[in-house]
């Protein structure tokens, strides 16, 4: 395989992961919240604020803030 054909399969192929990690992600802050108890069904977006805080959107249409402060994983209703 030519140079320039393996370097636009590895170039198409970053999306790819990227999406995966963003479902992964998403995954994550589902279960946060869900053992925070708040009611929230499933993450949809997750807008990136700072590090280690996201502006979460679930499915039923609330939104929280999920943060670290002090080593603690926090969340406030939006």
């Amino acid at each position: 395989m030519k140079a320039p054909t393996w370097l636009a399969l590895a170039a198409l192929s970053i999306p790819v992961f990227a999406a995966d990690d963003d479902a992964a992600a998403r995954k994550d802050r589902t279960s946060v919240l869900a053992l925070q108890g708040k009611p929230c069904g499933e993450v949809t977006k997750a807008e990136r604020k700072g590090e280690n805080d996201y502006i979460a959107t679930c499915k039923d249409g609330n939104r929280y803030r999920v943060y670290t402060k002090d080593g603690r994983v926090l969340i406030e209703k939006q």
